[in-house]
């Protein structure tokens, strides 16, 4: 028996290896039937996803078509926003502060009372003043009567009566001059034929002389009345110039009383009042600043290179984070012509119209100019984008045909119900505006208007 064992090893063990390897070759070809079996029946899921594709009704879709339109082009800068007036009001005159009706934050109008001062002292000089101008009044009243004027009257010298007496005194003179002038040629006549006598004659030529005398003196005193009269109108003249004087006083004197009430010069908000009743202020006192800030003024820092792009009138929009859904619009008023070597920007200052005082002075604020020129870009309803959160994208379905076809998009600015697209549709395309949830590559569907 031991032999037997011996002897047939070898045949078991070649027998053993051939079993083996039937038994390798089946499970081979059991793995390859599998395989194969598999694949048939992945492509008849595939047969059997396409047929339920194409066998589920079209969804109903509404349709928009992309349009191109022209973009502006902008100069986006940053800046800060300041008012556009700042007024640190003073008084013109000093005093002690006897109330302040205004806080701060509060908005007066201009010529609203901001501080009051004690003004007994200026009303008692209104009081003399006053006074001092009845008093030359009355000055020139007693000037004018002495000329027998009446008050407010022009001064005619010939109307005064001092004057129209010595013009009578002269006029008779004149007279008794031409009658002894008369009587001395006749009687110088009747001496010459020896009329009368010579001593006859010279008393006639005495009187002559005598009436020239009166004359010269009449004129004289005439004068000297016409010359008093004059000094008298240069009286009441004088007067006159005394209620001026009186009455530029009295001026002053009020100015005084209207200094002790502060004013504000212009609308505004009172940002600051370090004055308190009691204090005693001087025309160095700051009692109050107040800021116009409607319009609010936009400072601005443009780059170089596009400052000389820059004008007067061009429109500005901006934005605070204190309002970030809110945009402000306004106008640049200026543009500063020089560089700063620092920076190498430009200062470009805007007007931005702030009737609610919305916009503060100090704020930042983003803001964009809009240039002139620019380029087209294609734009599509907000209802036409799909925010796909899954894979952080955004998606538009453009139909051709019955069928959507998916494109991934990158979108621009927001501007009203459309989005500007940056790529992915082309303009003139129509697309979907409608159940794009329902919606994916090669799915039918129905245009309903």
């Amino acid at each position: 028996m031991t032999f037997w064992t011996l002897t047939n090893a070898p045949r078991v063990a070649a027998l053993v290896c051939l079993t083996a390897a039937l038994a390798f070759v089946g499970a081979a070809c059991s793995r390859s039937d599998s395989s194969a079996a598999e694949a048939k029946a992945g492509k008849k899921g595939e047969a059997r996803t396409a047929e339920t594709a194409d066998a589920a009704p079209p969804v109903a879709v509404t349709t928009a078509r992309a349009e191109s339109r022209e973009v502006p082009s902008y100069v986006q800068a940053t800046g800060s926003l300041v008012a556009e007036e700042t007024s640190d009001i003073a008084s013109q005159a000093s005093g002690q502060v006897v109330s302040t009706p205004v806080n701060v934050g509060a908005f007066v109008r201009q010529g609203d009372v901001v501080a009051r001062l004690n003004d007994r002292d200026a009303r008692l000089r209104l009081q003399q003043a006053q006074a001092g101008v009845s008093e030359a009044v009355a000055a020139v009243r007693q000037a004018e009567a002495r000329l027998g004027l009446q008050p407010g009257g022009s001064f005619q010298a010939s109307a005064i009566p001092e004057v129209r007496a010595a013009g009578s005194n002269l006029e008779q003179a004149q007279a008794q001059l031409r009658l002894a002038e008369a009587n001395e040629r006749r009687y110088r006549s009747l001496v010459e034929t020896g009329d009368v006598a010579m001593s006859t004659y010279e008393q006639y030529r005495t009187t002559r002389d005598t009436a020239r005398a009166q004359v010269n003196a009449a004129r004289q005193a005439l004068e000297v009345a016409v010359n008093q009269a004059r000094q008298s109108n240069q009286a009441v003249q004088s007067a006159q110039a005394g209620v001026e004087s009186a009455r530029a006083a009295v001026a002053i004197a009020q100015k005084a009383v209207a200094d002790a009430v502060i004013r504000a010069p212009y609308a505004g908000y009172i940002s600051s009042r370090p004055v308190a009743v009691g204090e005693y202020v001087t025309p160095a006192s700051v009692i109050a600043t107040v800021l116009r800030t409607n319009p609010i003024k936009l400072q601005l820092l443009v780059p170089e290179a596009d400052a000389p792009h820059l004008t007067p009138g061009m429109q500005v929009s901006l934005e605070v984070d204190a309002f970030r859904d809110r945009k402000f619009a306004g106008s640049v008023s200026s543009v500063n012509p020089a560089i700063d070597p620092a920076s190498r920007s430009a200062t470009v200052e805007a007007l931005v119209q702030n009737p609610d005082n919305a916009l503060r002075s100090g704020m930042f604020a983003t803001a964009r100019i809009a240039r002139r020129g620019g380029s087209r870009a294609v734009y599509v309803p907000r209802a036409a984008v799909l925010n796909d959160q899954n894979t952080q994208s955004y998606r538009v379905f453009v139909i051709q045909g019955d069928t959507a076809k998916l494109r991934v998009v990158q979108i621009g600015t927001e501007e009203g119900d459309v989005i500007q697209i940056l790529s992915g549709v082309e303009a003139d395309e129509v697309v979907a505006t409608a159940n794009l949830q329902q919606l994916f590559e090669g799915a039918r569907v129905r245009v309903e208007q």
